[in-house]
């Protein structure tokens, strides 16, 4: 598998798009994820990416997009996640992307007015149409798994049964490994992802809440993990998720120690290649 990182890590940092995609290509990254807003991006926006990365040789794998709406118990609000997601997938075929990391929402009201298997349903219903539009693109979904109680897909087996169930060739999973550990998965139960998963998620945490800290900063132990989705033979990447820097000054030494952890249990493992 490749090595990347989420782009964001530099943006939230207040680093320029540019100067943060440069930083990944020098710190050694083999490729990289772009967190932006696919129907706001100006023209201009797109071209400094293309070109960028272009440049750099650096090839834009993943565009990450939360659609919470996308579950709603309106319609309009469904259409309306639709069309965006839509726009993120072609922002990805532009780009020449592999895929868009797409995070569903959470049941409502504690699961206790809508039935939870509508809000299950209308998920289905959406990942099938935007499952067909990617496909007119060439484009995957990779499908979030979300440690939190609430969240339609917070654990392995959901995972599993929404891929089983929505039963479309170009809608499959992402395993997030700081997510498997919150989420009390062992490395033993990603086996259940086996022909499902597509993308890779890094960070560690500190066993309790949602971290995204460079690996080794937490008490996550990456090597089974690792190595039960190096059993799972996916042609994909391995991408590092860096949220909200608790010193953006230093975002650059955050990241360089982030890629060098990752790159070492990649190796460790001999996942990366």
């Amino acid at each position: 598998m490749k090595l990347g990182i989420i782009n964001s890590a530099f943006g939230q940092a207040g680093v320029d798009t540019a100067t943060g995609l440069q930083h990944i290509a020098r710190i050694g990254f083999d490729c990289v994820d772009i967190f932006t807003e696919a129907m706001t991006i100006t023209p201009g926006e797109k071209q400094l990416v293309l070109d960028t990365c272009r440049k750099n040789n650096l090839p834009i794998v993943s565009l990450p997009v939360v659609a919470a709406g996308l579950i709603d118990f309106n319609e309009p609000v469904r259409g309306f996640h639709l069309q965006r997601c839509k726009a993120f997938i072609d922002l990805a075929a532009e780009w020449e992307a592999k895929n868009i990391l797409l995070v569903l929402g959470e049941y409502i009201w504690q699961r206790e007015v809508i039935p939870p298997a509508e809000q299950w349903r209308w998920a289905i219903e959406t990942c099938r149409i935007l499952g067909g539009y990617a496909d007119q693109k060439k484009i995957d979904i990779a499908l979030e798994l979300e440690p939190f109680r609430l969240s339609l897909l917070n654990s392995v087996t959901a995972m599993a049964r929404f891929v089983d169930e929505c039963d479309h060739p170009r809608v499959r999973a992402n395993i997030d490994v700081s997510h498997l550990v919150l989420a009390d998965t062992s490395p033993i139960d990603v086996a259940k992802l086996k022909g499902k998963a597509i993308h890779v998620h890094i960070s560690d945490c500190d066993g309790k809440v949602h971290g995204d800290l460079p690996p080794g900063r937490g008490v996550i132990k990456f090597e089974p993990y690792l190595q039960a989705i190096k059993e799972l033979e996916i042609d994909g990447v391995v991408s590092i998720e860096l949220e909200y820097s608790p010193d953006p000054a230093r975002i650059v030494e955050w990241v360089e120690e982030a890629y060098r952890e990752t790159a070492r249990l990649m190796d460790l493992t001999r996942l990366r290649g």
